[in-house]
């Protein structure tokens, strides 16, 4: 039963539930019959919600029998990034802080996805309060690529990943603040969407940086991809920041068909850092597309050199700001003093991990009286100037593409003890965080065994051109077909 069901597609599931060739309670035990058995290994999951998930599976199993039609994605096992609010359920951002933490309410997404009948399997690992790009920074558990287990998965949304890969879930949700969708998405061969900023609701989000943080969708392939996207975006009312527009159907746009279609080559993405092996899968990815009938041109984005900069002033000023609620008094840790403010120090230092600690430094010396002005605020114009690099391409490209990440998936501690390292296998991705325009990863190929990704570039709302090339892309290459080998050989070698 496992073999044969849970490697397959949400639209291939969707088919076997519609038929009754399986039910949502047989293919909910098997995916958690596979949670445990790989992810001992993998440790993709922080909480897995057994019973929750089969009573919900019973239900909609209930609705089969009556003849009721089924949703796209309803009797769908799923799970969610453990920074996604989920009422009673225990949401810790992989932090000591929010160890005992359980919302009294859900995050929008979380409110949607229950509304199309899908089956919360558990809450998946990630860097503490997504600040990372290799979940190497979770205060429970480093999470394992499963294409080579030595290897990282990404951040900081690597457990979403890795239960796509590892096949611990039919899709996922993760957020994306500087990349944290698409790179694991690269680095574990699967499709990684980030959508407009304001075009899923944030509502339930533990916040790290307000003004770029991004919920999207982990699938196998670009339909699946678009199926969640119809059922986590639109306007939410409750949220400020969501943006009141006409959502479209988004399969409307898989076709295989790019035939003069423009698409952006931005020199700069291929450029200093690049890995060459990296570079030359891409270029073949680009030559797919011209032989499918795209029309494709190199340009320019001239302030790209200072997105890295600019990106990690605004967003640590962000988390500075957005983490200063973490003091022992409202909800989370507490550490014992004897005095308030003694409580208050010793709460935030036995809390907070390491880079969590070195972010709001950054960010609040950024904001400090005499600073602002040089840092935070230059930042922002960069930001602007960034926003207008991409918005004059896109008055000539449709798309624009480039790698997703700079190298495949690197070693554990390869980059851990080096933070300015770390933070520049975000060159390709914190760009498009900063214009808050959507941005999608698709697998395209191998390097040294591992995944690459290649990164599609829209015009905001735009996903639906992202949709029509990664769909095409995928259409005409077998990437996202390979699975990496996960045999209790390798696992069982991984546990000692």
């Amino acid at each position: 039963m496992e073999s044969a069901t849970i490697g397959k597609s949400v639209s291939e599931l969707h088919e076997l539930l519609v038929h009754k060739d399986i039910s949502s309670t047989e293919l909910t035990k098997a995916y958690i019959d596979r949670i445990k058995s790989v992810d001992p290994a993998l440790q993709a999951y922080l909480t897995v919600l057994e019973d929750q998930a089969l009573a919900q599976a019973a239900e909609v199993d209930e609705k089969i029998s009556q003849g009721q039609a089924l949703k796209p994605l309803e009797g769908i096992p799923m799970a969610l990034k453990d920074n996604m609010c989920t009422e009673g359920i225990r949401t810790s951002c992989a932090s000591k802080m929010l160890d005992n933490f359980y919302p009294p309410y859900n995050a929008t997404v979380t409110e949607r996805l229950r509304a199309v009948g899908t089956i919360l399997l558990g809450k998946l690992n990630m860097d503490e309060f997504a600040m990372g790009s290799s979940t190497e920074n979770s205060y429970f558990a480093k999470t394992r690529n499963p294409w080579n287990l030595e290897c990282v998965p990404g951040g900081s949304s690597g457990g979403s990943a890795v239960a796509v890969a590892g096949d611990e879930a039919a899709f996922t949700l993760g957020s994306d603040t500087g990349g944290s969708i698409r790179q694991p998405a690269a680095f574990c061969g699967v499709v990684g969407m980030k959508p407009t900023y304001g075009a899923v609701s944030r509502l339930g989000l533990i916040a790290f940086a307000s003004s770029l943080d991004q919920i999207g969708p982990f699938t196998k392939t670009v339909r699946d991809n678009a199926l969640v996207m119809n059922a986590i975006a639109g306007h939410d009312p409750l949220d400020s920041t969501s943006v009141p527009y006409e959502t479209p159907d988004y399969t409307k746009f898989l076709v295989n068909d790019i035939k003069g279609l423009k698409i952006g080559i931005p020199r700069e993405y291929f450029g200093e850092g690049i890995d060459p092996e990296v570079a030359k899968g891409i270029q073949a990815g680009i030559q797919t597309l011209i032989d499918l009938g795209a029309e494709v041109a190199e340009c320019s984005l001239p302030h790209t050199e200072y997105a890295i900069p600019a990106y990690y002033l605004i967003a640590t000023a962000e988390a500075s700001s957005n983490l200063a609620r973490y003091d022992g008094v409202r909800y989370g840790y507490r550490a014992d003093s004897n005095d308030v403010l003694g409580m208050f120090k010793k709460t935030r230092a036995e809390g907070f991990g390491q880079e969590v600690k070195r972010r709001i430094m950054l960010g609040t010396y950024a904001l400090s009286s005499g600073y602002y002005d040089a840092y935070y605020l230059k930042a922002q114009k960069v930001r602007t100037l960034i926003k207008e690099d991409f918005d004059k391409a896109f008055e000539t490209f449709d798309v624009l593409l480039s790698p997703t990440a700079p190298t495949p998936a690197f070693k554990f501690g390869e980059k851990s003890a080096d933070p300015l390292a770390m933070y520049l296998s975000d060159i390709t991705t914190v760009p498009i965080n900063l214009a808050g325009i959507p941005a999608i990863s698709i697998p395209a190929g191998f390097v040294k065994g591992l995944p690459i990704g290649m990164q599609l570039m829209g015009k905001p709302f735009g996903e639906g051109s992202l949709y029509r090339v990664a769909y095409t892309f995928e259409q005409n290459t077998n990437y996202h077909t390979l699975k990496p080998n996960l045999s209790g050989e390798v696992l069982s070698c991984a546990g000692r």
